[in-house]
């Protein structure tokens, strides 16, 4: 990570060589159970905890895929079988076999094993800084667990120890309830022992505890709790909207980390990893491969044209809305606007002639080691927007109190259109659905859609191929069934 990671690359190095990657549904710990040559300095720990970091730069697939199985996009690439594990996702027909699938169980718990291998030995010794640390790790463990119930339920449960290899021959898939009350607890805490602001940029803050915390909450449907933390997130947090003139300037290299990030995945463009290693990646892989493909011309580079914006997510943008002009790129509207550029019109599949604007190289990213797998965009994984538009809904769903609602809401919405004259003044449902409005055009490309779609309940209205009762979970990979000797049931419908 910039700051956090780059200056322990070679520590992190090390340290990873402990857990090497392995044909399990987790990665096999040290073979050294009791840790007697480690966790004996607070080096040792730190070093620990840039290795549970770590693994936050693996989500950058997850982020891209949640958007595709939603409405907003459309998988596109080069043709109908170019990574065959979106394409079945895009079209909701994804099995149990999905390799894009068991990446994401495999490397949320590897982040989850990282994190509990800290806690595991959290009492070996004392040091200055042991709290922060355990904070900053019980973050990280809830983020990843957050994203495991998120896509497949519920799911095997460790706390402050490693699975292992052989455990899952003994371990159930715990109930959602039974996860997210672990989450609860390890945001809870985090948020209690870390500050708004760390000294080292990436690391995480009690902000960013706080946002997940809401958003754990809303996610269960306790708006009265989301609302209480995402508020008070609101009120003495450090965080500001950027204003109008400068919210087209947010996806950009270097405006990373600005006063609207709440917590954001750090990238940078060293060479670490390769196509058969995506965990190894410092880059942002979903930045190359959403790319215009074979793009020549000013502002943006080439890509592989991935996680393509549909019609219908442009035509949610409302007159005067400045949001679709950084958001989305109309690239045949470009090309008339920039002479001298080009792309190649008739190549890739389920092209629609948009490109999620947030998250494409610029240009100059193709000069870096590997223009796909080296990209240092950032992940803007949770924004002060979000948080503004979490508090309305929580406010609004939980009938505290549309009036705050409102003025949560409007925050945004005066950003995108720079004034007044467009406030939302309904109240009840007709709110409801004005604040899903607003979650869907101000977070497009974003990795939120379908998820929102899914715990409102909505998804089998609008996402084609859609089934109401199976595909709100996606399926626990066959090899990991198989590896816990069949312990583990199917979720519904696969």
């Amino acid at each position: 990570m910039k700051n956090l990671k780059t200056k322990n690359i070679l520590i992190l190095f090390a340290f990873l060589a402990m857990f090497s990657c392995a044909d399990s549904f987790i990665d096999v710990a040290s073979p050294d159970e009791n840790s007697e040559d480690f966790f004996n300095t607070e080096q040792d720990y730190q070093d620990a905890l840039v290795a549970a970091y770590d693994y936050l730069q693996a989500t950058s697939q997850q982020f891209q895929v949640g958007e595709i199985a939603s409405d907003n996009t459309l998988a596109g690439g080069e043709s109908a079988t170019d990574t065959p594990g979106i394409q079945e996702i895009d079209d909701m027909i994804h099995t149990p076999s999905n390799d894009i699938l068991r990446n994401i169980w495999t490397w949320n718990y590897t982040g989850v094993n990282r994190a509990n291998y800290i806690m595991e030995f959290q009492d070996k010794i004392d040091f200055p800084n042991k709290t922060s640390v355990l904070a900053q790790a019980r973050f990280l463990r809830a983020f990843y667990y957050f994203e495991l119930v998120k896509w497949f339920g519920d799911v095997p449960l460790a706390i402050d120890k490693r699975i292992q290899f052989g455990d899952q021959f003994n371990i159930d898939r715990a109930p959602k309830a039974d996860v997210y009350a672990l989450i609860e607890q390890d945001l809870i805490f985090a948020a209690a022992n870390l500050p708004y602001t760390q000294p080292e940029t990436g690391r995480i803050t009690k902000g960013a505890a706080q946002a997940l915390l809401g958003k754990a909450y809303l996610y269960q449907d306790k708006f009265s709790e989301a609302a209480t933390v995402l508020e008070d997130v609101i009120e003495k947090g450090p965080y500001e909207l950027l204003s109008t003139a400068e919210a087209p300037l947010m996806w950009e290299n270097d405006h990373e980390n600005n006063i609207e990030s709440v917590f954001e995945i750090q990238y940078s463009d060293v060479d670490g990893g390769s196509y058969d290693c995506f965990p190894c990646l410092e880059g942002n892989y979903a930045v190359g491969f959403n790319g215009v493909r074979g793009y020549d011309g000013p502002v943006f580079d080439f890509g592989y044209s991935f996680n393509v914006p549909t019609q219908d997510v442009v035509d949610a943008f409302e007159d005067g809305d400045i949001r679709l002009g950084y958001s989305i790129l109309d690239i045949k509207q470009w090309i008339a606007d920039h002479p001298g550029a080009s792309y190649n019109e008739d190549a890739g599949y389920e092209q629609t002639g948009y490109y999620n604007r947030k998250y494409i190289a610029r240009l100059g990213d193709a000069n870096r080691p590997d223009a796909a797998l080296t990209n240092p965009n950032n992940t803007r994984a949770i924004r002060f927007a979000d948080v503004l538009l979490m508090a309305a809904e929580a406010l609004n769903r939980g009938g505290i109190s549309d009036t705050r609602a409102q003025d949560y809401l409007n925050r945004v919405r005066r950003r995108a259109f720079g004034d007044t004259l467009h406030d939302i003044t309904t109240t009840g449902s007709n709110l409801t659905n004005a604040i899903y409005h607003e979650r869907r055009v101000e977070l497009v490309g974003e990795g939120h859609r379908f998820f929102d779609l899914v715990r409102t309940g909505r998804a089998a209205q609008v996402i084609p191929g859609f089934q109401a009762g199976k595909n709100e979970l996606f399926p626990i990979p066959i090899e990991e069934i198989e590896l816990s000797g069949n312990r583990w049931q199917q979720n519904p419908g696969y």
